[in-house]
């Protein structure tokens, strides 16, 4: 019994001026090698930081991009994976206690190839993740209660971005602040989200990025009501023409099945 096999030749030139030609598969295959390198990072260091030191404040770093280089800093994973998904809250990630835990907090420096887009670099983290967590994860959907972040009535009130370091006015007592001279609207509804302890979700429809200076005091706050400044929910709509809406529905839920607590060697 025969079997016919197709193959097609492409034209290529080698370095002496020579047509060479290769078979399709030789030449997919290098495709899918420069695919490959392309959504990865081309050095990775992932540390533990130093012991944290009880009643002493340290800084958290989430995907700080510059330079070509991606740092985090003190994160957990959780952290790490909602970056790499585009999660905006805990609430969309369902993981071992230990995951989302402050107490296994990573230190990550990666380098990318230069010019590389920002919008490849989670995927690229997705990569490290499964290489060096040995994370492995599926989606289901699950009814969630969220806050849907609009465009309100009169349309958006923030500025174009500008350079230079955002700018820090006064501020009221007990105020928590989102002070950006560029920020892209999923970043402020996963700050949104870590402030109000719940999920806020980007339905504004709004690409690139944007001036954002966000005033508000939290409800929970010991402030006398003489002091008290906007909620959460009209700093929202007064700053940024924006509107927080509440819902409940299915919301596609991340779950992680297995990943290490122990590095894999760098």
């Amino acid at each position: 019994m025969s079997r016919l096999v197709w193959r097609s030749l492409t034209l290529v030139s080698s370095s002496s001026g020579k047509k060479l030609y290769v078979s399709d598969d030789i030449a997919l295959a290098a495709i899918g090698f420069v695919i490959a390198r392309a959504q990865t990072f081309e050095v990775a260091s992932v540390k533990l930081p130093a012991p944290h030191v009880i009643g002493k404040p340290y800084n958290i770093t989430i995907a700080d991009i510059q330079n070509d280089t991606i740092t985090f800093t003190n994160a957990s994973l959780a952290d790490c994976i909602r970056y790499a998904y585009g999660l905006s809250s805990n609430l969309q990630l369902s993981a071992p206690d230990w995951v989302k835990s402050t107490e296994a907090r990573y230190n990550i420096v990666a380098k990318t190839a230069p010019g590389t887009a920002r919008h490849q670099i989670p995927k690229m983290m997705q990569a490290l993740l499964s290489d060096r967590f040995k994370l492995v994860l599926h989606h289901e959907q699950r009814v969630l209660k969220y806050y849907a972040l609009v465009v309100a009535k009169g349309g958006p009130k923030m500025h174009e971005p500008t350079a230079g370091p955002a700018t820090i006015p006064a501020g009221v007592n007990g105020q928590l602040r989102i002070l950006s001279n560029r920020m892209p609207m999923d970043a402020v509804v996963s700050l949104l989200s870590r402030y109000m302890r719940a999920l806020v979700v980007d339905e504004t429809g709004l690409a690139g990025e944007f001036e954002v200076k966000l005033f508000w005091t939290p409800d929970d706050r010991p402030v006398p009501e003489d002091q008290r400044g906007a909620s959460v929910f009209e700093a929202v709509q007064e700053q940024l023409g924006l509107k927080l809406v509440s819902c409940k529905g299915p919301m596609d839920v991340l779950v992680v099945d297995s990943a290490e607590k122990t590095l894999s060697e760098n």
